[in-house]
């Protein structure tokens, strides 16, 4: 009995270390395609990725983080476009539209606006940038603990993506079990990042919406 209890200690500690790889090999690849605002290169759109919405339409601390800094990118000339990429697939549950009335608050104009309802995962947005909104270049906007997976995610799908990390609220804004548990939601979420960039499993999609129609992937600056 304490053999077989030794042995399945084992597994499960080696199964954990498996775990913990793609996670530290996204930290290490990427972390120097990471930025603040003020030092991000400059590109035509911003994608700014879902969090919490409370049932009163208020956004979690990560979530006006990352819309503040989506509209400081826009202020500082770096982007033209900021897409709010989120989750919609229940009727009364909105992160876009919710996004998008923090960025009007904040200055930015509607006409700068565009919103992906269908973002459910980190991986749909970033297939969907390319597919629908056909951009290959992009700024993606989180918590620094979030970039490295959505690195992982875009730049494999065929994205040129670098980050800029959204934490002005840290560490007062966040509690801290919301920032632990994220932490440590990230080591299976790149696990399962990894078997979706391997797999390509196709996200809800639909007609393509791009955001410079006149302007193909191929073609832009």
């Amino acid at each position: 009995m304490r053999k077989a209890m030794k042995i399945l200690l084992i597994v499960l500690a080696l199964l954990a270390l498996a775990a913990l790889i793609p996670r530290v090999y996204a930290v290490q690849r990427f972390r120097s395609r990471i930025y603040s605002v003020e030092e991000a290169p400059a590109r035509r759109v911003a994608m700014i990725f879902g969090a919490r919405v409370y049932p009163d339409g208020r956004l979690s601390a990560m979530l006006a983080d990352r819309v503040a800094a989506g509209a400081d990118l826009y202020d500082e000339g770096k982007v033209d476009v900021l897409l709010m990429t989120g989750d919609n697939r229940f009727e009364d549950y909105n992160e876009p539209e919710a996004m998008r009335r923090h960025a009007l608050a904040l200055g930015v104009p509607d006409d700068a606006i565009v919103l992906d309802y269908a973002g459910r995962r980190s991986y749909d947005s970033c297939y969907r940038v390319r597919e629908i909104f056909q951009v290959d270049e992009v700024i993606v906007v989180s918590q620094q603990f979030h970039l490295p997976r959505i690195l992982m995610l875009c730049n494999g799908l065929g994205v040129d993506a670098v980050g800029v990390a959204a934490d002005y609220q840290r560490p007062w804004g966040y509690s801290r079990l919301s920032i632990t548990w994220s932490r440590l939601r990230e080591i299976p979420a790149t696990l399962t990042a990894v078997f979706d960039l391997l797999l390509h499993p196709t996200p809800v999609l639909g007609d393509p919406l791009p955001i410079f129609p006149d302007s193909p992937p191929d073609e832009r600056e």
